[in-house]
């Protein structure tokens, strides 16, 4: 799959019902050795916020977790990698706020006060209408493709 294609394809996992976090790391699992449903697994809890909960936008959370795939220290002792890591992190983080104005989940939906449920709302047209989200997950997996294509 070209990498523009995946663009695309997080976009539609997350208009299927998936998570923002899930739409973004499983466009792209695929390059790092994950089965679709590993990386379904390994992203579930960041949707919405992190867990509903409103923090840094859940897109980003995927995007974060590609920068590991792509970037980690395999060794405790390895400061090198860790700093490499974060600063990659550091560099996306910077892009997603560039584009979005914010990394926070409630601030991206416009709540005052975050409105913290573990229910997920139902996926309507009237929920695609009101939020950011599928906009968030294509910024974010159009940050990664930019990455990756070394821009």
């Amino acid at each position: 799959m070209e990498l523009e294609e995946r663009i695309g394809k997080a976009v539609e996992l997350f208009k299927s019902g998936f998570n923002c976090s899930q739409s973004v790391v499983v466009a792209f699992a695929d390059m790092y050795g994950f089965t679709e449903e590993q990386a379904l697994h390994m992203s579930a809890s960041f949707g919405g916020g992190i867990g509903r909960m409103r923090m840094t936008c859940g897109a980003a959370c995927g995007l974060f977790m590609l920068a590991g795939l792509e970037k980690c220290a395999l060794e405790g002792k390895d400061r090198t990698s860790k700093a490499e890591n974060y600063a990659l992190v550091q560099r996306l983080a910077e892009e997603f706020k560039k584009r979005n104005g914010t990394l926070v989940c409630a601030e991206l939906l416009g709540q005052k006060k975050p409105e913290i449920s573990s229910i997920p709302e139902e996926r309507t047209a009237q929920y695609y209408a009101k939020r950011p989200c599928p906009r968030m997950v294509e910024t974010a997996a159009r940050i990664w493709v930019e990455h990756l294509q070394g821009k």
